[in-house]
């Protein structure tokens, strides 16, 4: 087996056994090759229908869990309100997967964010601010969409009552 394949075969294990997301740098230690080098064993990974997201957190694998349901939540608000609004939904016990816009030139455009804590919200707008990037709904005037994972029932729909309160719910 070459090296590369079983490389390749570490990065799947070692993501399917994680509690959580693996940043490139952290697996480019574990594995002792540069982080340039997981980026491209990833692509290749992907390329034969491994199913690997990149959060702000790292890369992660998607399980497959019973009791989780999803749902998608329809919000419209302008970018100073995105603090509030990510707050809102972890604060009820949402799992905010991803945020996605429609662009009229390159249709459904998808961002994996895997929020579950205020923590995780300060720390995804910490590294926007560093970046200097914009938020996706920045090309569509506010109008965005939200998958988002729950257990129960009550939680989505207090959350989505509060983004309601809030004026922060896409109109119905």
């Amino acid at each position: 087996m070459s090296v590369s394949l079983k490389r390749r075969k570490n990065i799947i294990k070692i993501l399917t056994e994680a509690a959580g997301p693996i940043s490139g740098s952290r697996l480019a230690m574990q594995l002792e090759v540069s982080r340039q080098v997981i980026v491209q064993d990833v692509a290749i990974l992907r390329a034969r229908n491994y199913e690997i997201m990149a959060t702000p957190q790292g890369y992660v694998m998607p399980r497959e869990m019973d009791s989780v349901q999803k749902a998608v939540l329809a919000v419209n608000h302008p970018p100073s309100k995105t603090r509030e609004e990510l707050n809102v939904m972890v604060d009820h016990g949402l799992k905010v997967v991803d945020v996605l816009v429609e662009h009229p030139i390159y249709g459904e455009l998808r961002g994996y964010l895997m929020l579950e804590s205020r923590q995780d919200v300060s720390r995804f707008l910490e590294r926007l601010e560093e970046k200097k990037a914009l938020l996706l709904s920045t090309l569509t005037n506010g109008v965005h969409l939200h998958t988002v994972e729950y257990r129960r029932q009550e939680d989505l729909q207090s959350a989505r009552a509060a983004l309601k309160e809030n004026n922060l719910l896409a109109e119905e």
